[in-house]
C-alpha cells in the first residue's frame, strides 16, 4: 500500500509541474510616461531679421569754386573732426581778386568819410554823398564775395565722421560743385535698418500691447548679433517706421539707432536683429521635446481615456524658449506627453506621471502661467 501513496503523490507533483509550466506569464506593467496638461500660458516671443547698417548721416564733399588741387592733407578711410581740412585749391586768382576787392572798400570807405562831413556845410551835393554810400555797400558786397571764395578754396569736412576715398587727386582740376570730391559718414551713432515680414506686422497690429511695440519710441528692445555670431553689448531703440510700404517687397522699413564709439557696427555691414518685448497671451504650448517630426507631418503624443496613447498632427507656430507654440492641433487639458516617448506607442496603455512644472513656463523661455 506504501508504494501505490507515494505513486499518486508523485503523479499529482507531476501533473501540477505540467500544468504550471504551460500557464503563461503575467503581462508587464504599463510604461510610466511623463506628461503635460496643455494650458494657456504668457509666452516673450523673439523675432529675428536680417539687418544693415546704415551711417545716421553721409555727407558729400564738395567745392564751391573751380581749381586746381594743391594738397590733400587726409587719408581715406580714416575719421575726421567738423572742420578739419580735406583739400586746398589753388588760390593765386581769389588771392588777387580778395585784395582788389579789400583795396576798393577802403577807398570807399576812405572817399564817403571825406565828403559826408562837407554835407553840413553845403559844401558837396547830397547827391554826392548818396553815391559815395552806395559805393561803399557794392564795395563791401564785392569784398565778401571775394572773400568767401577765397576762404572756399580750402575745403574742409562738415561733421565728424569717417572720410571716405577721393575721387580726385592732386593736380586734378576742380570745376565746381558738380565734382564730388569725396564723403564724409557719420558712425556715431549708426542706424540699423530691418524689414518685418508683412505677416509678422499683421500679427503685432492684431495686438494693442505689440502695435504699441511697433511704434517708434517704444519699449523694443533691439539687439544685434555681428556676423561672427557674437551679440552686440549694447541694446538700440526704434526710432522710425516707414509710414508706407515698399511696393517691391511688401513690406515697411524700420529702424533703430546704436551707439558706436568702439566702431563694431560698419556702414553697409549686414547684421541680424533680434526684437524683445513682444509677448503671445493665452498661447498653447508643449515643450519642444514632445514634438515629433515625420516626413511633412508634425504631431506629439496624447494620452486620452483609459490612459491610451493616440498620435495627434498639429500645426506649429514660432518658439518661445524652449516651448513650441501650437495654433492647431490640441486643446487646453490634453495631456502631451513630453518624457519617455520613446517608450509610448499609438494605441498602448501608459501609466501617466504629471511632471512637476507642468503648470509653470520654463525658466528659459521667460514666460508665466496664466
Amino acid at each position: 500500500m506504501i508504494p501505490q501513496r507515494l505513486s499518486a503523490v508523485l503523479l499529482a507533483v507531476a501533473v501540477a509541474a505540467c500544468n504550471n509550466s504551460n500557464a503563461s506569464p503575467s503581462a508587464p506593467p504599463p510604461a510610466e510616461v511623463g506628461v503635460m496638461a496643455v494650458a494657456g500660458r504668457t509666452l516673450p516671443l523673439s523675432y529675428e531679421f536680417v539687418g544693415e547698417v546704415q551711417p545716421i548721416k553721409r555727407v558729400e564733399v564738395r567745392a564751391r569754386i573751380d581749381g586746381v588741387i594743391e594738397s590733400r592733407p587726409f587719408t581715406e578711410g580714416s575719421l575726421v573732426k567738423a572742420g578739419q581740412v580735406l583739400y586746398r585749391l589753388e588760390r593765386i586768382r581769389y588771392d588777387a581778386a580778395y585784395n582788389s576787392a579789400a583795396a576798393r572798400l577802403a577807398n570807399a570807405k576812405r572817399t564817403f568819410a571825406r565828403l559826408e562831413p562837407l554835407l553840413a556845410q553845403n559844401a558837396v551835393a547830397q547827391q554826392d554823398v548818396d553815391n559815395a554810400q552806395t559805393e561803399v555797400e557794392a564795395a563791401q558786397g564785392a569784398y565778401d564775395e571775394a572773400r568767401k571764395d577765397r576762404e572756399d578754396a580750402v575745403v574742409r569736412a562738415e561733421i565728424n565722421g569717417r572720410v571716405g576715398r577721393t575721387q580726385l587727386e592732386v593736380g586734378a582740376r576742380v570745376t565746381g560743385p558738380a565734382d564730388l570730391l569725396t564723403t564724409v559718414e557719420q558712425i556715431d551713432p549708426v542706424y540699423v535698418t530691418f524689414q518685418p515680414s508683412g505677416q509678422d506686422q499683421a500679427r503685432w497690429r492684431q495686438n494693442p500691447k505689440s502695435r504699441a511695440l511697433a511704434r517708434p519710441g517704444s519699449k523694443l528692445v533691439v539687439r544685434v548679433v555681428l556676423p561672427d555670431g557674437s551679440e552686440l553689448d549694447r541694446t538700440g531703440k526704434l526710432d522710425y517706421v516707414s509710414p508706407s510700404v515698399d511696393p517691391a517687397t511688401g513690406t515697411q522699413e524700420f529702424r533703430a539707432s546704436f551707439t558706436n564709439a568702439d566702431q563694431m557696427l560698419v556702414p553697409g555691414q549686414y547684421v541680424r536683429v533680434r526684437l524683445v518685448g513682444f509677448q503671445r497671451d493665452s498661447a498653447l504650448a508643449v515643450p519642444r521635446r514632445a514634438v515629433q517630426q515625420s516626413l511633412d507631418r508634425q504631431f506629439v503624443l496624447v494620452v486620452g481615456k483609459g490612459d491610451t496613447v493616440t498620435a495627434r498632427d498639429i500645426d506649429t507656430g514660432t518658439w518661445s524658449g524652449d516651448w513650441w507654440i501650437i495654433e492647431r492641433g490640441l486643446q487646453a487639458g490634453d495631456r502631451v506627453v513630453v518624457e519617455g516617448v520613446q517608450k509610448a506607442q499609438p494605441g498602448q496603455v501608459v501609466r501617466p506621471v504629471a511632471l512637476p512644472d507642468s503648470a509653470v513656463a520654463d525658466t528659459t523661455a521667460g514666460g508665466g502661467s496664466q
